[in-house]
């Protein structure tokens, strides 16, 4: 299984999101300044439909 969560974080680093803090268990807190709120973001993302979903929520339009 591909592991998305080092692409993911790189993508949104490109597009201007910048990172809060961590979060509860494994996830971390990121800025979107596109959609001006913060995202929620797993330290391990296995899925394509989650690493899209993440995406999605910060207003980025990329497709795994």
């Amino acid at each position: 299984m591909a592991e998305y969560e080092k692409r993911v974080r790189d993508i949104l680093s490109r597009n201007g999101c910048t990172f809060q803090r961590r979060g509860k268990g494994d996830h971390d807190i990121w800025y979107s300044p596109i959609t001006e709120r913060n995202v929620t973001v797993d330290t391990k993302i296995k899925s394509r439909h989650t690493a899209n979903a993440i995406l999605k929520q910060s207003g980025i339009d990329y497709k795994f």
